[in-house]
């Protein structure tokens, strides 16, 4: 079997926050919150994310563009909802030069995704 990609972590400065922002703002399904390590993770469909608080000596890690890439159904609504809860768009929504849809969302620390309305690829 070929090796696959299952687990992502991200760098926060502040666990608590960034645990209410992809619990409650995201939705995504919270697996395991460690706050005594500075560590939780969540169920975002077949991978796991996981978010680490970092010290000031790791303040790199934080507040970066991460590449990671969330797919909607309807990006137009979702920028919406996002966005009416507070969420913080770098790019609103816009067609892409090779055919894409997509707006840029942040975290609280900064820490950058793509919000993507994707074609099935697989049917």
């Amino acid at each position: 079997m070929k090796p696959r990609i299952s687990m992502l972590t991200l760098g926060v400065s502040d666990l608590d926050r960034a645990v209410q922002f992809y619990q409650q703002r995201l939705g995504f399904d919270l697996q395991m919150a460690a706050p005594e390590h500075g560590y939780a993770s969540f169920a975002v469909g077949s991978l796991r994310l996981g978010i680490a608080a970092v010290g000031p000596e790791q303040a790199g890690l934080v507040g970066r563009h991460t590449g990671v890439g969330l797919a909607v159904d309807d990006l137009l609504a979702e920028h919406a909802r996002l966005a009416a809860e507070g969420v913080q768009f770098s790019m609103a929504p816009a067609k892409q030069p090779w055919g894409g849809f997509m707006a840029l969302m942040d975290d609280p620390d900064g820490n950058v995704f793509y919000l993507d309305q994707v074609a099935d690829v697989h049917g």
